[in-house]
């Protein structure tokens, strides 16, 4: 079987509106440092490391005396990026992850097919502009912009729920989850009747 040692990516992306450097490990054990400069969203990225079992380092810069867009959007790219790396030809993994995950009073759904055809589904309706310093529309903008650059088919759904923060955190636990079961390898072969993906 493929060694697993070797699934890690190093990744950096510098903008004239953000810094970001990246160090992953598919085979963690989902510890995480991360810097954003905003704190509901280092929150969220952790629990998704802890939640995929990947180590994530994550050092951010960006403007954001505009506002969060660029760093969030940026930040999703950048993600996207390092975990196509870190899956390199996909050999043996199992493609597919779902996850459905209750926080408090809130339910998300979230499926994926690590496919090569990036796509994203996204519903979800959020009562507040932000959460802490973290607006709440760039959720959707930062699952695209992950789906997008991993090439991830990526369907996420809040089934119901009242509170921002839990359906966030439903959402980025979910996604952890379901990615989690999707990169695990489990044989040698390519999990495609094309013999690639």
């Amino acid at each position: 079987m493929q060694d697993l040692q070797e699934r890690v990516a190093a990744y950096s992306r510098k903008t004239k509106e953000t810094s970001i450097e990246i160090m992953m490990n598919l085979d963690g054990e989902g510890k995480s440092n991360i810097s954003t400069g905003v704190g509901f969203f280092d929150h969220m990225l952790n629990l998704f490391s802890f939640h995929s079992g990947i180590d994530l380092d994550a050092k951010v810069t960006g403007d954001l005396w505009i506002d969060d867009h660029h760093m969030v959007e940026d930040f999703g790219i950048s993600l996207g990026c390092a975990i196509k790396t870190a899956l390199g030809d996909k050999k043996g993994i199992n493609r597919y992850g779902t996850c459905y995950l209750p926080m408090d009073e809130s339910l998300a759904f979230v499926t994926l097919d690590i496919s090569g055809r990036p796509y994203l589904v996204f519903e979800a309706e959020f009562n507040r502009d932000s959460v802490g310093q973290f607006s709440t529309e760039m959720v959707e903008e930062f699952f695209r912009a992950v789906a997008f650059n991993a090439g991830i088919t990526l369907h996420c759904k809040i089934l119901y729920g009242k509170n921002d923060h839990h359906k966030i955190e439903a959402l980025f636990k979910g996604f952890g989850r379901a990615l989690r079961d999707a990169i695990a390898v489990t044989n040698d072969n390519i999990p495609s009747t094309k013999g690639v993906l």
